[in-house]
């Protein structure tokens, strides 16, 4: 018997996340994109980062 009210929540639910278009932050979404890119690219090529250059001119 609590089938078809179940059902109806679901489907309510469903309907609900199938309609819901949240305000999108588009900067935020590429600063977070492009940090992202920036580590990915240090991870993959140390030797070419610009973060280790101020220990190696400190040391000279």
């Amino acid at each position: 018997m609590g089938r078809g009210r179940q059902k109806a929540k679901h489907t309510k639910v469903a309907r609900e996340l199938k309609y819901f278009s949240p305000n999108t932050n588009y900067d935020a979404l590429e600063r977070e994109l492009t940090h992202a890119e920036q580590n990915e690219a240090m991870e993959k090529w140390p030797e070419y980062s610009h973060a280790g250059d101020d220990t190696e001119q400190g040391s000279k």
